[in-house]
């Protein structure tokens, strides 16, 4: 581990913005498993405070992504309810300390818990995201490079670290190893099948990135905005919408989601079993990722590490159950498209 550690600074962050005076100690809130968000109150107003994790900053592609994100979402906003990042002398990102931060207004809203989502909510998302893959994005500079194909991890080379490591995963890796290399593959075979037809869109829709303040959603985190395949968005984030507390997913809702969808996008077309393969490579990527953290090889501090193995045992779970379910959801959308 590089050693590399958030170096918050909330009061220069402030008087740099011109923000205000502090008026309380900033608290940290819940805002994904990446970054850390705080809630600034000033004399001057409220703000979610977005710290950037500095080993992802340390990336070669960070900064640029970021550009690429932000200026997604501040096209985004006139076409569906998104919260973009505030600009400061048309600055979003801001860097005091080698500390990168991003501020937005705070919106008096809240996330869904699995079994607060009903059909409705499901319905009027769907509607959303097939605004956003309507929306035209062709001004922007933002390139989609097909020929960047993935690779299937080392799974087997985490599984030896680990074991060196007495991580708390090491058993579960170990059973699905021989399954994680298969469903790489097919993703990665999957994922090339799907690249012909992209859009640009959130990538990240799940319930814990849309606020409702009563009933109006508005998408937040626009950090993973991108190239993606529409269909395989449209699936990923259907089931994100209709999965219980345990991961089960419910028909109804499920469906009420690709019903919002169809009404604005049209009649779906795809072959579904591909698009479900692909659905793969982001959970699959994720697990990688908290692998590194879990064992110290991407990691801040003790906090994210235990994030990480946390994260890294729930991604194999539930990895498992959508290849237990991705065979009915097949059907569900094929009786749907006929």
């Amino acid at each position: 581990m590089s050693g590399l550690q958030y170096n918050l600074h909330f009061e220069k962050l402030c008087r740099t913005l011109r923000l205000g005076e502090l008026a309380g100690e900033p608290e940290p809130i819940s805002g994904g498993f990446l970054h850390r968000m705080y809630a600034v109150e000033t004399t001057q107003g409220k703000y979610a405070v977005k710290a950037l994790n500095p080993q992802i900053m340390l990336r070669p592609t960070a900064m640029q992504n970021y550009i690429h994100s932000e200026q997604i979402a501040n096209i985004a906003v006139h076409h569906v309810p998104a919260l973009p990042a505030k600009r400061f002398n048309g600055i979003f990102m801001h860097e005091i300390d080698k500390q990168y931060y991003l501020v937005f207004d705070w919106v008096l809203g809240k996330s869904l818990k699995p079994d607060e989502i009903t059909i409705t909510h499901c319905n009027k998302l769907g509607a959303i995201l097939a605004d956003l893959h309507m929306t035209d994005f062709s001004g922007l500079d933002v390139t989609n490079d097909p020929s960047n194909h993935e690779q299937p991890a080392d799974w087997n080379d985490y599984l030896l670290k680990g074991q060196e490591h007495h991580a708390a995963w090491v058993n579960l890796l170990r059973e699905n190893i021989n399954k994680l290399y298969e469903w790489n593959t097919k993703a990665i075979i999957a994922a090339e099948q799907l690249a012909s037809n992209m859009v640009i869109s959130h990538r990240d829709m799940d319930p814990k990135n849309v606020l409702w303040i009563q009933d109006n959603p508005v998408l937040i985190d626009w950090e993973a905005a991108g190239y993606t395949s529409p269909m395989q968005e449209l699936t990923e984030t259907a089931v994100y919408w209709s999965e219980s507390e345990a991961g089960n997913v419910d028909k109804g809702r499920f469906l009420a989601f690709i019903d919002g969808y169809t009404k604005r996008y049209g009649t779906l077309e795809a072959d579904w079993r591909t698009v479900l393969d692909s659905g793969f490579l982001g959970k699959l990527g994720w697990l990688e990722y908290n692998l590194k953290r879990s064992l110290r090889i991407e990691c801040t501090d003790e906090e994210e590490q235990r994030l990480g193995t946390e994260q890294a045992v729930g991604t194999i779970h539930a990895i498992r159950r959508y290849a237990d379910m991705s065979s009915e959801l097949e059907k569900w959308l094929i009786n749907k498209s006929i």
